[in-house]
């Protein structure tokens, strides 16, 4: 995995009014930590973060911080964003050695065309696992886990256990945890719904029917008649 650097400004003012400063400023806050370093409060331009997490790494990417005279290999941690406008507030950076094995989500991507499945009426390729926590050292992380999807038919199943680890990358992920299926989607279509109105209207109509309609005639009624009358 290839590194970026990244320079922090130390002496951070803790506080969100703080923090609101800087983000006018186009500066966010953040703190380092890890390997037995007490957390230090720190800044990062904006810019330089968002191009150090957009090579193909992305926000896996080994970062060199620089901060004042020292320099640390990190890695993002976490990044807490706007719930609305997504935009960064603050980044946990963790010092991590080049020797030690550390944890990481890295994104399952699909890859490959699938004519048979384009082709069969109702087929989808449903990924049910995008993001696999892996085991590895900083060097071995993966940008992401590739998985190909050209040779699927109806009722496959890829799972964990299926996928295709780098040297040096393992994950303790359950192996029968299904990655990528594919089945048929059976859409109902639904009866069409009779409108208030038009039951209303029906009803109506039946009525009508049966006023316009004649009783018949009792059986010897109008002779029973005749014969009282004489």
């Amino acid at each position: 995995m290839s590194e970026v650097t990244l320079t922090a400004k130390p002496g951070r003012e803790p506080g969100s009014r703080s923090s609101g400063r800087l983000r006018a400023v186009g500066a966010i806050p953040a703190v380092v930590y890890g390997h037995g370093i007490s957390p230090v409060p720190v800044s990062v331009d904006w810019r330089e973060l968002r191009a150090a997490l957009t090579t193909d790494a992305g926000s896996n990417a080994l970062i060199n911080l620089s901060i004042g005279s020292d320099t640390h290999l990190t890695v993002v941690r976490d990044m807490q964003r706007h719930p609305i406008r997504h935009d960064v507030l603050h980044v946990d950076f963790q010092v991590v050695s080049r020797d030690e094995v550390i944890s990481m989500d890295v994104p399952v991507v699909l890859h490959g065309e699938n004519d048979t499945i384009a082709k069969t009426d109702g087929a989808t390729i449903e990924q049910q696992l995008h993001l696999l926590t892996i085991k590895s050292k900083p060097g071995s992380i993966p940008n992401e886990i590739s998985v190909d999807i050209s040779g699927l038919e109806v009722g496959a199943t890829i799972r964990v256990s299926d996928l295709t680890l780098p040297a040096g990358v393992e994950t303790d992920v359950d192996p029968e945890e299904t990655v990528v299926s594919v089945m048929i989607v059976q859409v109902d279509i639904p009866e069409p719904e009779v409108a208030e109105g038009e039951e209303g209207e029906e009803a109506a109509e039946g009525a009508e029917g049966a006023e316009g309609e004649e009783a018949p005639a009792a059986e010897g009624g109008e002779g029973e008649a005749a014969a009282d009358e004489s």
